[in-house]
């Protein structure tokens, strides 16, 4: 089926329907839904050589995937196969492995200058992250998922990474605990930065002080939830209920409270950030776990859009979106023990 033909079935110009596939911002939400829709159902797709001949475009969007977080990495680029399923444009995962900043803006600059990409998505940015400059200064589309207080205007999404732990912690501090630990992500990210601010300011809200020994920077994984949520609860003065960055942290978190003979949500209360994958679902675990929520799956979806938005044209600093984050309240979340006090059990082994 021609372009042509499709548009008439519509009812709407060969012009909208083109510019609607293509992510032009200037086409409705509603038309463009409309459009994609019929394009699935007719099973209509336009000749992508003749649209990249015509427009001088790869059609691929450009996304690096480092050592680590490979499990939000797959989620995030499902929801961007979900857009752009319909949009003719591919996604181009490049391996990173760099082991500083050069290495790693040589790799993002060598992706852009291979023509092989039209625009490029950023992951965890930091406050004044050197990629924003280096893409700003190439000239490409981009879209940073996240945000950075760089004065290079980027166009970027982001959750309330402040709001959803300043939540989580106001929860936990109205229940009576006093001792809070906090399993944060990877030090100098933005969103670890925002994370501890709300922390500190849920603390100071009430006329108390975070206590820096309990808190930690690391990969979000089962394994480093495990090794902290441990080290924390072995000491004299355990805390009463521990703030985890993910669901993978909070199952390591989980497995250290079995491990010293205890029970989540009666000796030691959890809470975490829940990305909503598919395999791992906070309701299911059990006690079932207290979370803010925000679906990484739904974020690609989104990023995906705005990124075809910007190839298509719009102006990178009309692009700015800050997600709020919802708190689900289950069982793993309680008073603490009378005294404030962890039991421990006879048998240390790792369950």
């Amino acid at each position: 089926m021609k372009l042509r033909e499709f548009a008439k079935q519509l009812g709407l110009s060969p012009t909208t329907v083109s510019r609607a596939l293509s992510g032009y911002p200037e086409v409705s939400e509603a038309t463009r839904a409309r459009v994609a829709s019929e394009a699935r159902r007719l099973g209509y797709r336009p000749d992508i050589n003749a649209v990249r001949l015509k427009t001088g475009r790869a059609g691929a969007i450009g996304v690096m995937m480092g050592r680590s977080g490979e499990i939000h990495f797959a989620e995030f680029v499902s929801g961007m196969a979900q857009r752009l399923e319909t949009a003719d444009t591919d996604i181009l995962i490049t391996p990173i492995t760099a082991h500083n900043d050069d290495d790693e803006i040589q790799a993002y600059r060598r992706l852009v200058e291979s023509r092989r990409v039209d625009a490029v998505i950023i992951h965890s940015p930091r406050p004044r992250d050197p990629r924003i400059e280096m893409l700003n200064s190439l000239g490409v589309p981009f879209l940073v998922h996240g945000r950075s207080e760089t004065e290079h205007v980027h166009a970027w999404l982001d959750i309330d990474n402040e709001g959803a732990v300043r939540r989580s912690t106001e929860h936990l501090l109205d229940l009576g605990h006093r001792r809070i630990a906090m399993i944060n992500g990877l030090r100098g990210k933005t969103y670890s930065i925002h994370r501890e601010q709300g922390f500190r300011l849920a603390h100071q809200e009430r006329g108390l002080t975070a206590d820096p020994n309990l808190m930690v920077c690391d990969k979000f994984s089962d394994e480093s939830g495990f090794r902290h949520a441990r080290s924390f609860l072995e000491r004299a003065n355990a805390p009463t209920a521990i703030v985890a960055g993910s669901t993978m942290t909070a199952l390591g978190v989980y497995r250290a409270v079995r491990s010293l003979g205890m029970t989540v949500g009666q000796d030691v209360s959890v809470i975490a950030h829940d990305d909503v994958f598919p395999y791992l679902t906070a309701e299911n675990m059990v006690p079932s776990l207290s979370t803010t929520r925000s679906s990484m799956r739904t974020a690609g979806t989104r990023c995906a859009e705005l990124t075809l938005q910007l190839i298509a044209g719009r102006a990178a600093d009309e692009v700015h979106e800050l997600w709020p984050v919802e708190l689900i309240l289950r069982e793993s979340t309680a008073p603490p023990p009378d005294g404030s006090t962890s039991r421990r059990g006879q048998d240390p082994s790792v369950l």
